[in-house]
C-alpha cells in the first residue's frame, strides 16, 4: 500500500478502450490508487464499449449484452468504486464547456477525488477544477504517473496482465507496441526498458 496512494475518478472515455481499461483497473487492483465512478459514468461507459464491439467486430449481435457485462465484472471487482448519487446536488452549480461533463466533476468532489482520469481534458478546465482542488490527467498521464510510483511493482501488474490474455495471447514487445499505438507514449516510454520483465 502506498502512503501517496489517491482516489481518481475514471471517465467514461477511459474506461471504454480495452487496454487502457485494463491497465488502469489492474494498478487499482494493486492498489497503487482507489478508482471512483458514478452510475452515470459507467452508463455511458457501457454505451462507448458496445459501440467499440460493433466497430471492431460488425458480426457481433449482442455487443449491448458484451458491454453490459464488461461494466458488471467492473462493478463487481471493484463494488466499492460506484459513488451514490448524491453528487448530484452540485452539478448544477458547475461551470464547465460542455454541460453534459458536470456529473464527472460532481462525482469527483463528493468522493473527494484528488485527479478526473480523462482523455477530454479540454472539457475540464484547471482552473475550475483547481477550485476544488482536483486536477484532471489524460489515461496516458495519470498511468505514467502510477507506475513512477513504484516502477517495478508496476513492471510486475503489466507482466501479469499481459500473461492473463489468452485470445491471443501477446508478447510483451507486441503489447508495448499496442498500449502505444493507443496513444499511452508516456507510459510505453517508461516500460520500455524493462520489456524482457513484462
Amino acid at each position: 500500500m502506498f502512503a501517496n496512494r489517491y482516489t481518481a475518478v475514471l471517465d467514461a472515455c477511459v474506461l471504454a478502450p480495452p487496454a487502457n481499461r485494463d491497465l488502469i483497473l489492474c494498478l487499482a487492483e494493486a492498489k497503487f490508487f482507489r478508482p471512483q465512478w458514478s452510475e452515470r459514468i459507467l452508463s455511458e461507459a457501457e454505451k462507448a464499449i458496445a459501440d467499440i464491439i460493433r466497430k471492431r467486430r460488425p458480426e457481433t449481435a449482442d455487443a449491448a449484452a458484451k458491454a453490459r457485462r464488461v461494466v458488471e465484472q467492473m462493478s463487481e471487482a471493484f463494488p466499492e468504486a460506484t459513488i451514490d448519487a448524491a453528487y448530484e446536488v452540485y452539478e448544477q452549480s458547475l461551470d464547465l464547456p460542455d454541460p453534459n461533463d458536470r456529473h464527472v466533476l460532481a462525482a469527483a468532489i463528493h468522493c473527494r477525488a484528488s485527479t478526473i482520469v480523462t482523455d477530454n481534458l479540454k472539457d475540464f478546465p484547471a482552473r475550475e477544477l483547481a477550485k476544488h482542488g482536483i486536477e484532471a490527467k489524460s489515461a496516458d498521464d495519470f498511468i505514467a504517473d502510477e507506475i513512477d510510483l513504484d516502477i517495478i511493482k508496476a513492471v510486475g501488474v503489466v507482466r501479469n496482465m499481459r500473461i492473463r490474455l489468452k485470445r491471443p495471447t501477446i508478447s510483451a514487445s507486441d503489447l508495448l507496441l499496442k498500449m502505444e499505438a493507443r496513444g499511452l507514449i508516456e507510459t510505453t516510454r517508461l516500460l520500455r526498458p524493462y520489456e524482457d520483465l513484462i
